[in-house]
């Protein structure tokens, strides 16, 4: 099984509801388990500022499903909730990012591996911090991403 670590953000609709219903069909997903999750935090929108304030959390899992199959599942979860892809960045009933992948390295249209953009994010940093503050990602621990992180 891969260890894979996912954000989960909302900002439209029933955001915490929207959350808590991504992560069980997350852990339904088959050859899955949900390891753990973090707390929910409410952040500012990043990107595209003018739209309303985001849930965000980040889940763990162990999974037998392969990087572009667990993608396939995530955006399924997010349509099937409601996400509409309208603008880059721009309001979402659901956002689900696949972080990290065991050590896995992706760069192809539909994934990157790791996330590019892990490591400048703080809503992202922080709930991946409680789940894993000693993972090491691009020679850093996530703490110590964390701390350099505006």
């Amino acid at each position: 099984m891969a260890r894979a670590y996912l954000a989960l953000g909302s900002n439209l609709g029933d955001r915490a509801a929207t959350l808590r219903d991504a992560v069980a069909r997350l852990a339904a997903l088959p050859g899955t388990n949900l390891v753990t999750e973090s707390r929910v935090r409410e952040t500012p929108p990043w990107g595209v500022t003018d739209q309303p304030a985001f849930l965000n959390m980040a889940v763990a899992l162990e999974t037998t499903l392969p990087p572009e199959e667990l993608l396939a599942h995530a955006q399924a979860i997010e349509n099937a909730l409601g996400r509409t892809r309208t603008a880059h960045w721009g309001p979402r009933t659901l956002d689900i990012d696949i972080l990290l992948y065991d050590d896995v390295t992706r760069d192809t249209p539909a994934l990157r591996l790791p996330h590019p953009y892990l490591t400048q994010r703080r809503f992202v940093l922080e709930p991946l911090a409680d789940l894993a503050p000693d993972l090491v990602i691009a020679g850093k621990t996530v703490r110590a991403w964390l701390a350099e992180a505006e």
